[in-house]
């Protein structure tokens, strides 16, 4: 991970170079991060706004009020608000019981995650502007996020992630190998609500090439699954043209446990979107894993410690 230096007093404010990570600090800088999202969601994958949003151009919703917005700021582009180049939305279990719910609850019944005695943290909105997709970025996103875990304790980090595309037959492959390989464990799995609920399991195990598999998902997905995450039951379906999955990471109990996850996610992810480079299997690759049936899986239970790490082992990915 590149090197960062600590800025001033901030908690946990990095910097590398002219780039600096930290939490928002004004209403201006949530809505460069609001803007940032809008020109990346909208304007580069066509995802559809309201109307409100195209007026504004900015991408927003009640859950931003009560989060915490992550920064990557390029000095060069500006001090604060004008130099914002990247964002992760961060929701924490109290600021959801402020608006009642997880923004994830509205796709998926995440009550096993909800129910988990530990803090949880929530990840979404996750965009870096075209020109700053590099390691360098996405190592310096992470190093905030590691520091946000560690500060407010956080065990498990869960949201939504998205595969492009809109038929679901297309994405039989992808779909079902995570569906038999990194399926999450019963006592953390989200499943996809009944009625945007669509069948991951397309094609038998014996069908899925775990190669060609791997090297069809997003990098973003590749990466939550090197941090140790699992997959919920059904995607969402194509109701903003891309298929999406909740994911899960597994609790964290020590530092260095995270920030080794942590590393080899920002090397796995920093690619530009619609850009496949071999080098993210081969810098930190995904191992093959044995098939469902070969290897046993624990009766999970919450607050069971052992049988949890045991489940782990069967749903995260060694580095």
């Amino acid at each position: 991970m590149a090197e960062t230096t600590p800025v001033g007093d901030y908690p946990w404010s990095f910097r590398t170079g002219s780039l600096e990570v930290r939490l928002a600090e004004s209403a201006a800088e949530v809505e460069a991060a609001q803007a940032l999202r809008y020109r990346v969601f909208y304007e580069e994958m066509s995802a559809k706004p309201t109307a409100e949003m195209a007026s504004s151009r900015r991408d927003f919703d009640a859950f931003d009020e009560v989060a915490d917005h992550l920064l990557v700021i390029d000095a060069t582009e500006g001090a604060g608000a004008k130099g914002v180049v990247g964002t992760y939305r961060l929701i924490r279990r109290e600021a959801a019981s402020r608006i009642g719910s997880f923004y994830s609850a509205g796709e998926y019944d995440i009550a096993p995650i909800v129910a988990y005695p530990g803090q949880v943290l929530e990840l979404g909105r996750s965009c870096v502007s075209a020109a700053y997709r590099t390691g360098q970025t996405m190592q310096l996103l992470w190093r905030g996020i590691a520091a946000y875990v560690f500060q407010h304790d956080i065990e498990i980090m869960f949201g939504c992630a998205s595969l492009p595309g809109v038929d679901p037959a297309e994405l039989a492959l992808p779909l079902s190998y995570l569906y038999h390989y990194h399926l999450a464990p019963p006592a953390l799995r989200p499943r996809a609500l009944d009625e945007r609920h669509t069948p991951m399991r397309l094609l038998p195990v014996d069908a899925v090439d775990q190669r060609a598999a791997l090297s069809a998902l997003p990098p973003l997905i590749k990466g939550y699954l090197r941090l140790g995450g699992f997959v919920g039951d059904g995607e969402k379906g194509a109701l903003e043209g891309q298929g999406a999955v909740a994911v899960a990471g597994r609790p964290f109990r020590e530092q260095d446990q995270i920030v080794a996850r942590l590393q080899a996610f920002a090397q796995a992810v920093a690619v530009p979107v619609g850009v496949a480079r071999a080098a993210v299997d081969e810098d930190a690759p995904l191992q093959l894993r044995q098939k469902p049936e070969q290897r046993p899986r624990p009766d999970l239970r919450l607050g069971d410690e052992a049988a949890l790490d045991q489940g782990a082992q069967h749903g995260d990915v060694e580095i």
